[in-house]
């Protein structure tokens, strides 16, 4: 394969992740669908200028454990790691990643400085792309 079409395939991969989705209940629920979601992994790195008490008391003030995550964004993982702080991967439709901004805005800011790293999932694209350069290799071997 060349680059020129790992482009192109990788591109292809996120327009199909970030292409609106319709609900025809109208439900607020994270499907499990690479190609209706994203996954956004957040470094909540701990305010070292606060001890464990003065971070929880910010979160309880703020209400962050009723209102983080919005309502339809699904927790993936959520883990300590220690000296760094807390790291949540959420998997969302697109059109919420507004809500999940203004809520880290609105309750983790003061407790925890924040990186944000959307993704998608890329394991239906490698599991096409090694099944395409299987097939193209049994070509070549069988023109030899």
């Amino acid at each position: 394969m060349n680059l020129a079409f790992e482009y192109e395939q990788a591109i292809m991969a996120v327009r199909q992740v970030n292409r609106p989705r319709v609900l025809s209940d109208g439900a607020q629920r994270v499907s499990s669908d690479p190609a209706e979601t994203i996954l956004l992994t957040i470094f909540l790195k701990h305010d070292q200028s606060k001890n464990l008490e003065g971070i929880q008391g910010h979160l309880a003030a703020t209400g962050w454990w009723e209102r983080f995550p919005p309502k339809g964004v699904e927790i993936v993982s959520w883990n300590v790691v220690m000296g760094i702080g807390q790291i949540v991967t959420l998997r969302l439709p697109p059109r919420l990643l507004n809500s999940v901004n203004v809520e880290i805005e609105r309750c983790a800011w003061g407790a925890f400085t924040t990186e944000f790293f959307p993704s998608y999932d890329f394991i239906p694209v490698r599991e096409r792309l090694a099944r395409e350069w299987r097939e193209g290799r049994g070509r070549e071997r069988a023109k030899t």
